[in-house]
């Protein structure tokens, strides 16, 4: 059976796999033209490297994405405008699930991934006035706005800091459930502030002290958790 086709409001007929693959290319990109190869791309996806080849082919058939010679493809305005288009129902819906239902925040993603293929426009209005118009999602991540503009606040990674160092965290992968809910039974949340106590050599954790308690975080997790920095007192 073949897969339904859809209108959005960039104005092109796209499949499931088609925005699974222009939201792919966006996150890979890092917001930047940086071109993106095809295995980045098939190993983001967990297809074969054939399957991500010719869906490429047919992105740029549709004028999605443009070839790179010798470095990859980028995302062109079209294409970078759907992937945004979905990445605001995606965001919006996670949102929306954590506030009307109480959904754990590491359960979110896995529904949003499906229901952000049939939202309509009209109803993603709808959630987005009922929420009030929200800015980020439960996990920190920007929402674009309705216009395709998102705002991207320059962060860096929690393993990047060093003792003595403060800010807020800001933001974290939705990705990873076992993470997010690592980060859960801790009540660590985006929008705290923490200081670095102490950061271990040799790729070793970080003592980061966040409210009142000091917290052991390292390894992928400290790469995954995005810190706006901030002077210290």
């Amino acid at each position: 059976m073949s897969e339904a086709v859809r209108k959005r409001a960039v104005n092109v007929e796209v499949t499931d796999a088609v925005e699974d693959y222009v939201k792919a290319i966006y996150s890979l990109q890092h917001g930047r033209d940086a071109p993106v190869s095809t295995s980045a791309l098939a190993e983001r996806l967990h297809v074969t490297a054939g399957s991500a080849t010719g869906m490429v082919k047919k992105l740029a058939r549709m004028e999605l994405v443009r070839h790179v010679p010798y470095r990859g493809f980028v995302l062109t305005p079209l294409g970078r405008k759907l992937a945004l288009e979905v990445l605001r129902h995606h965001r919006l819906l996670e949102l929306y699930l954590a506030e009307a239902f109480d959904m754990p925040w590491d359960q979110v993603h896995a529904e949003a991934e499906a229901l952000e293929h049939v939202l309509s426009e009209e109803l993603e209005e709808l959630i987005a006035v009922k929420l009030g118009n929200p800015t980020v999602d439960p996990h920190g991540d920007p929402i674009p706005t309705r216009d395709g503009v998102i705002e991207e606040s320059e962060t860096v990674p929690l393993a990047d800091l060093e003792a003595g160092d403060t800010g807020v965290f800001v933001r974290v992968s939705d990705s990873d459930p076992e993470m997010l809910r690592y980060l859960a039974e801790r009540s660590i949340r985006p929008g705290q502030k923490l200081a670095v106590r102490e950061k271990q050599p040799f790729e070793g954790p970080l003592i980061v002290r966040i409210g009142r308690r000091d917290h052991a975080l390292g390894g992928l997790l400290a790469q995954r958790m995005r810190i706006s920095r901030q002077p210290g007192d």
